[in-house]
């Protein structure tokens, strides 16, 4: 009997000690590869109301829009209620939303964990934000020195280059390049081909990344282009009276997108060391979203859930013109151009599980 208590003593000291042990190694890796705070730059897909105090049509502080967000409140992020920037903090446990930087009700705390500096309708092509009249990357970039600035006033400058050095950063572009400035409009088809304007697009990405790693991000995910031949504007514009998936603007994303990802993975790489550049696929999970939908509950994904969900987008989708679909969650797109918040969630879970580990 004394044998055997000493041996069970024995035993729970051995699994205690190996609980601890298990446990300290947890705690350590969680301290050391918990990313506690992300930024995001680009365009519409995470801007969370840059655009909503500059003059520009590009805007959606108004109903609809945020029908499903907070209050029902229009805060000028482009769907129905959280973006991927939200969805995205929310699920590494930073906070709930991602304010917008030029957000003038931004609180100081939110400088501590993440903000947005991403307009609506920019791209890697200077003219595409220069034709709608938004932020371009190189202003996103100035406003990310400034903030740098603030949070070093904040927190002190050793504390502030530690969450710069070790944030997440997030560039979401290159759509509007291709959908509205080089097809749509058409000013760049008479400048170059689709394989010359994606190099121009691939080169400014290049010279953005640059520069943001000058400025300490160490970090960075690029997302890719998604199959804009089927985002339901340009089936409409382009996909004849079928409304058809417009192949040739989605070759052309692919295009953009392998030259994107070749490009990180091999000269921008070298070129920054201690970098961590992850080149985030986001054209074949979408293009499944709208090939497969019942396999995710989706009914409709050639349209949008707002007015006709043909066309309707920004300004078209207001309250006085545009009714909305009863049951948005079945849905895939918000407007003619932007997911809704079930698509974007779908999407971030997936990206979350495959890349987050890449950055740590």
């Amino acid at each position: 009997m004394v044998y055997s208590c000493s041996s069970l003593l024995f035993s729970l000291h051995y699994v205690m000690f190996l609980y601890l042990l298990c446990e300290g190694k947890t705690q350590l890796l969680s301290k050391n590869s918990t990313i506690k705070a992300v930024f995001t730059f680009g365009d519409s897909i995470v801007d969370q109301g840059n655009n909503n105090n500059i003059t520009t049509i590009v805007k959606c502080n108004f109903s609809p829009y945020g029908k499903d967000f907070v209050d029902g409140k229009a805060t000028g992020r482009f769907t129905n209620a959280k973006t991927p920037a939200d969805l995205i903090v929310e699920e590494l446990g930073i906070k709930e939303l991602m304010p917008a930087y030029r957000d003038p009700n931004l609180q100081v705390e939110d400088l501590k964990t993440g903000v947005s500096f991403a307009s609506g309708a920019s791209g890697y092509d200077p003219q595409t934000s220069s034709i709608v009249s938004v932020i371009p990357l190189s202003t996103q970039l100035n406003y990310f020195e400034e903030y740098i600035g603030k949070l070093k006033g904040l927190v002190g400058e050793k504390e502030a280059n530690k969450i710069v050095n070790n944030s997440l950063y997030l560039v979401v572009a290159g759509s509007n390049d291709l959908a509205n400035t080089y097809y749509t409009i058409g000013l760049r088809q008479k400048q170059y081909d689709i394989d010359s304007y994606t190099d121009l697009m691939v080169d400014k990405a290049e010279d953005f990344i640059q520069d943001l790693y000058k400025l300490g991000a160490r970090k960075i995910g690029v997302f890719g282009i998604p199959p804009v031949g089927c985002l339901p504007c340009q089936r409409t514009l382009s996909g004849g009276l079928g409304r058809l998936c417009v192949e040739e603007h989605n070759q052309a994303a692919q295009l953009a997108n392998t030259k994107i990802s070749l490009a990180l993975n091999g000269s921008l790489s070298k070129k920054l060391p201690q970098s961590k550049l992850v080149f985030i696929d986001i054209y074949d999970p979408m293009l499944d979203l709208i090939l497969n939908p019942q396999k995710y509950g989706f009914e409709v994904v050639d349209k949008g859930c707002c007015g006709t969900g043909n066309i309707e987008v920004v300004i078209l989708c207001n309250r006085y013109m545009s009714s909305t679909c009863e049951d948005d969650t079945k849905y895939l797109f918000w407007d003619s151009y932007h997911p809704t918040e079930r698509g974007y969630r779908i999407l971030v879970d997936q990206m979350i599980k495959k890349y987050i580990n890449r950055f740590m």
